[in-house]
């Protein structure tokens, strides 16, 4: 079991050639993947997305990428020729007309506002891709063995919180006949109050203990909430990303207390169904940040 939560970091570096990967990854619905690239390097963008779909289902990446290119070809300078001629007729042009002493020498021109540029060269994208493939292997294994980690915590701690559900689902089902014998205690109570001495019906007197025992009844919640929690032991196990998968058996879960406090008509259930609920919420919002 993985969470969404996590960081990983690769380098890869060759022939002058270096190049980072950082990967931040936090809770989504699905898969989101946020780049950061420098722009001589956006032919990069479908490889990384294409990998990280591979290897992760669900969460908000953010990709950050350094690149550092120290060899002597990395860069090339030109000089706007026409734009210096420009330059150096004023500067003649100047000089005759007000008489200065002509200074300006090549090191001074080259210096002159948007002479020269410097460019990025055109990249090897081969070379650059291979780094980059290198580089993000790296980074997402160390964002899996992160995310792996936090899942444990998560299921130690949501494996916990099941097992309190089940403790209290057990505690409701051992009350439930109890709750429908004190109505039968109470009914027979009142009914000698008000009439006294007179006869009963006690034919009368166990349908209607009958009709309440069925109203309820809550053996068919309990049963499917027996049912829900062995399929979240079940999905603790799993290989596979469960998140989607145990949000949707902890709505059931929840509907199944719903129903049962529905049909409570005892205190003591009350609060039970009360503290069920609570304990499926802390479920609800671990799930989450779960893949």
């Amino acid at each position: 079991m993985y969470s969404m939560t996590g960081y990983g970091r690769g380098t890869a570096s060759a022939e002058g050639r270096e190049l980072t990967i950082e990967l931040k990854s936090v809770n989504h619905r699905y898969l989101d993947v946020s780049l950061r690239l420098p722009r001589h390097l956006l032919f990069l963008e479908d490889g990384i997305r294409a990998a990280l779909a591979a290897s992760l289902s669900r969460g908000h990446v953010d990709v950050f990428l350094n690149y550092r290119n120290t060899r002597s070809d990395a860069r090339t300078v030109s000089v706007d020729t026409v734009l210096l001629q420009a330059y150096l007729t004023a500067a003649h042009s100047a000089n005759e007309t007000l008489g200065l002493r002509d200074d300006l020498g090549l090191t001074a021109a080259l210096r002159l506002p948007d002479v020269t540029e410097v460019r990025e060269a055109d990249e090897n994208r081969d070379a650059v891709t291979a780094l980059m493939n290198e580089a993000l292997q790296e980074a997402v294994s160390g964002l899996r063995d992160m995310r792996r980690l936090e899942g444990e915590r998560l299921r130690t701690d949501l494996s916990q919180k099941v097992d309190a559900v089940m403790e209290l689902a057990e505690e409701i089902a051992s009350r439930a006949p109890l709750v429908i014998e004190e109505y039968r205690t109470k009914l027979n109570e009142r009914i000698e109050q008000l009439l006294g001495s007179v006869e009963v019906d006690r034919a009368r007197l166990a349908t209607e203990v009958a009709l309440f025992a069925d109203r309820a009844s809550i053996d068919e919640e309990i049963v499917r909430l027996r049912s829900h929690v062995a399929q979240m032991r079940l999905l603790f196990e799993d290989s596979e990303p469960v998140g989607r998968r145990m949000d949707f058996v902890v709505q059931e879960m929840n509907r199944e207390f719903n129903t049962i406090g529905s049909k409570a008509n005892d205190g003591e259930l009350t609060g039970r169904v009360l503290l069920g609920k609570a304990e499926i919420e802390k479920i609800r919002e671990q799930i989450q940040n779960i893949e």
